[in-house]
């Protein structure tokens, strides 16, 4: 099993789950903060590993008129001062090869979006910083189709790698997750992430923006994390309904400390079975 470090956490599919939870994408300082803070707060009462995650640009917008966040250097100032504030690993995502030389003594973590999941070139840039990365597989790919992109990563001499679930296309404006290809993505021996908010999803279901299935949070989160993995994804807001982007996805703020009260018990139980080699 190849585990990746980040700092001093250790993220591994047989060691308590890692929480990489934040904000959709960076908005006001008010709600920043809020966000932050309340995730380092709960995490540390209930003991999980945190990752603090927000996305400072959203490139990948179906309307031109969204909502697209502060830009890389803006944003890469604000995750700087939030990291030493609060002094927490970041992670967040790049969209091209220009930004990677802009975010790289910052960010803790890379994230690859699923969308560019297979841009040689953006791959490769990533992989060369040597800094632990974070792949979405893309909706429109089949568990056995990660493969490629784990071989292609690894050829740039870069090993640590998170392999991250957020959905598959399921006919249109809409997502599933295949518990037993979620399943099948521990078998390349990298530590899996499941991101259960953007897995709920519903592509472009409200015409200029996505619809999601938010009171379902709880239920998918519950069913991938039964699987046994090494971190949940999770975005949350103080108020899901005026966030910026994806706001029908995200978790209200107010529930985070009872929603992962919940998963915690149940990783806690899971990973005290003895595992059964099944043929």
């Amino acid at each position: 099993m190849n585990r990746v470090q980040v700092k001093d956490l250790i993220i591994d599919n047989d060691k308590p789950f890692t929480l990489i939870a934040g904000l959709n994408v960076l908005e006001s300082k008010e709600i920043t903060e809020q966000v932050i803070s309340e995730c380092v707060k709960v995490s540390k009462e209930l003991g999980i590993p945190y990752i603090f995650k927000a996305s400072y640009d959203k490139a990948n917008r179906s309307s031109v008129d969204s909502y697209r966040g502060p830009g890389v250097e803006k944003g890469i100032e604000i995750l700087s001062d939030l990291k030493d504030k609060h002094d927490v690993p970041i992670i967040s995502d790049v969209h091209n090869e220009r930004e990677v030389e802009i975010v790289k003594d910052v960010l803790d973590i890379i994230q690859i979006p699923a969308f560019l999941c297979r841009q040689t070139d953006l791959v490769g840039e990533i992989a060369r910083t040597g800094l632990p990365v974070n792949i979405k597989k893309a909706q429109f790919m089949s568990p056995s189709d990660i493969e490629n992109v784990i071989t292609k990563f690894k050829s740039y001499g870069n090993e640590k790698l998170l392999l991250c679930e957020r959905g598959t296309s399921f006919g249109y404006n809409n997502l599933i997750v295949d518990m037993i290809g979620l399943a099948n993505l521990k078998s390349y021996n990298h530590p899996v992430i499941f991101d259960v908010t953007h897995s709920l999803q519903k592509p472009g279901g409200l015409g200029d923006k996505t619809a999601g299935r938010r009171k379902n949070v709880l239920d998918l989160a519950k069913s991938g994390m039964a699987l046994g993995l090494a971190g949940l994804f999770l975005e949350t807001h103080p108020d899901p309904d005026q966030a910026k982007c994806d706001g029908p996805c995200a978790l209200p703020l107010s529930y985070l400390k009872e929603f992962l009260s919940q998963i915690k018990s149940l990783d806690d139980l899971v990973k005290s079975f003895e595992a059964l080699d099944l043929e």
